[in-house]
């Protein structure tokens, strides 16, 4: 999902910084949100956590440049299960920057443009959650179904995003159009992956039971809403 150096430039790069301020704040409420009801020190750990894990997936796991961006095994709807809203926002926010900073400082200029792209897709992956998991049901709990529409928001906002960077950039070439259809659906491969790993992820919580009171895990994990 990281847009190659040169998609957008110039002053069409006003966009991002607009895109990416209104994101972080959207993340910066969310995690004030959490603080009220969990405290600073379970937010604080939550994000440590999804910073590494964002962290070792972008370096560790395996991506490939296809088309106008890189597809990569991201995980957003895991984090989002395991950890809540906040710090799967905090932690792909910083783990891309640090990504950026020690390893890919040639992807600064467009880190605007792809923490737009991935914290919009999990603020709409978490709106689908409220509509399709009961009240009454524990993430611990989801069937596949579930998990595959949570992934499938996520993995295909991202595309979306990403076709929308790549025409704002470059317009409606055929060239273009081909460069974006060939990562879309290269990307679209990490759903058939992504719902397994949420699954296994969400079995081996419930094997885990004793950590339900640790402030390790998003609440919801192990108890319905309140």
């Amino acid at each position: 999902m990281h847009i190659e150096p040169g998609v957008v430039s110039g002053a069409k790069m006003i966009l991002s910084y607009a895109t990416a301020t209104g994101a972080l704040g959207y993340a910066a409420r969310e995690a004030w949100q959490t603080i009220k009801r969990d405290g600073l020190a379970a937010l604080a750990a939550r994000s440590a956590m999804t910073t590494a894990l964002v962290f070792s997936f972008f370096e560790i796991l395996p991506h490939v440049p296809v088309g106008v961006s890189e597809v990569h095994l991201i995980m957003g709807s895991t984090l989002f299960l395991l950890f809540g809203m906040a710090p799967a926002a905090i932690g792909l926010a910083a783990g891309l920057l640090i990504q950026g900073l020690f390893f890919a400082p040639f992807d600064l200029p467009q880190y605007g443009i792809n923490v737009t792209t991935l914290l919009v897709p999990l603020f709409a992956l978490g709106l689908l959650a409220r509509r399709i998991i009961a009240p009454r049901t524990a993430y611990k709990d989801l069937k596949y179904r579930q998990a595959l529409a949570l992934s499938t928001a996520f993995q295909g906002g991202i595309v979306t995003w990403v076709a929308f960077w790549a025409l704002y950039g470059h317009g409606f070439t055929a060239q273009n159009l081909a460069q974006i259809a060939s990562f879309g659906a290269a990307y679209m491969t990490v759903i058939i992956v992504e719902p397994l790993v949420d699954l296994a992820v969400l079995a081996a919580a419930k094997a885990l039971d004793r950590l339900k009171n640790s402030g390790l895990f998003e609440p919801r994990l192990y108890r319905a809403a309140v």
